[in-house]
């Protein structure tokens, strides 16, 4: 059976909520610059369809906050750390578009002047317009926010129409599939059957930042080479959660 969704609306703006995992290529750790460039070369694709798209990069591929929290590190200062990881991520990613010949601009909550000028939501909407891929790294700028929560709320503030949530899997499971074979592949979701069943694939307040504002969210398997323009088409598997 085909569990496409053909019926996608065309979309103006999206926001692709990346990994830091998508940078990692064949690497135990660490960014592959390769990885990087068929990431940029796969957006650039979609935005030369004619959508305005932003980007919010996670940091696990060089840090992940929670567990260094959980070896004894202090949880506010391994947050810090991982919000700098994704600094490092978006500067590699922002590398990728320079060397496509491809307009880029990066934007950081935290403050890095020398690498990127902090987030202002009015500059960052005005580069969107010019035809721009924006960057957003630094999380919210604040802990115990992940990079999925600050995807949604990027997404509210740019006034995108979907959230693109790019994972290693063709959508949303109701378990891990590579850990549960019988784990369901869900079509289409509510934001509250999300929240309800604990759905992992995001986060709690990120689901509920795009419920209050009604954005939908795109669930699909991001390994490049077409894969936001196929999900975006219909003709990949994915989940989408909407109101209902």
């Amino acid at each position: 059976m085909d569990h496409s969704h053909p019926s996608l609306p065309p979309f103006r703006r999206a926001l692709l909520k990346l990994s830091g995992e998508a940078l990692l290529g064949k690497r135990p750790y660490g960014i592959d610059p390769g990885a990087a460039e068929r990431c940029a070369c796969d957006i650039a694709g979609v935005q030369a369809s004619g959508l305005q798209i932003c980007v919010v990069v996670g940091g696990g591929n060089i840090f992940r906050g929670m567990a260094a929290s959980a070896s004894g590190m202090e949880r506010v200062r391994a947050d810090f750390i991982g919000m700098m990881a994704t600094v490092m991520n978006g500067v590699a990613l922002e590398s990728a578009f320079i060397a496509l010949g491809k307009p880029v601009s990066l934007h950081s909550a935290i403050p890095v002047q020398q690498v990127a000028p902090p987030f202002e939501r009015d500059r960052a909407l005005r580069e969107l317009e010019a035809g721009r891929v924006v960057i957003f790294v630094g999380g919210t700028g604040n802990p115990f926010f992940t990079t999925d929560t600050t995807a949604a709320l990027r997404a509210a503030e740019m006034n995108c129409d979907v959230i693109l949530k790019a994972t290693q899997v063709d959508g949303i499971y109701s378990a891990d599939p590579k850990r549960d074979p019988a784990a369901t592949r869900y079509d289409r979701l509510t934001y509250d059957e999300a929240l309800r069943r604990n759905l992992q694939v995001m986060d709690g307040s990120a689901f509920a930042i795009a419920r209050d504002t009604g954005i939908p969210i795109l669930v699909f398997c991001g390994d490049g080479d077409g894969s936001i323009q196929a999900a975006l088409a219909g003709t990949a598997r994915s989940t989408l959660v909407t109101a209902g």
